[in-house]
């Protein structure tokens, strides 16, 4: 079984949304994708949660080239005369 991966998760999960919106399921069969789309959303949120932590802006600063872990607020107009 090939490794799962997050676009292949998040289309899953899209899928599962349209069957789940659109009615025609048994009760049962929606709470078994209901519990399917649990996981794919927990997975997908966990991957993006470690790109996240990976995402590291270069910032030149006094000559130095630092990294500064991005916390997703970054406007790209930074003071660095601090």
């Amino acid at each position: 079984m090939a490794k799962k991966t997050f676009e292949s998760a998040l289309a899953k999960l899209e899928q599962i949304t349209e069957e789940l919106e659109d009615g025609q399921l048994s009760l049962e069969n929606s709470l078994k994708k209901f519990d399917e789309g649990i996981q794919l959303a927990t997975f997908c949120s966990r991957q993006l949660e470690e790109a996240k932590a990976k995402v590291e802006l270069l910032l030149e600063k006094n000559g130095k080239t630092e990294t500064v872990p991005f916390d997703g607020q970054e406007s790209g107009n930074q003071d660095l005369s601090e």
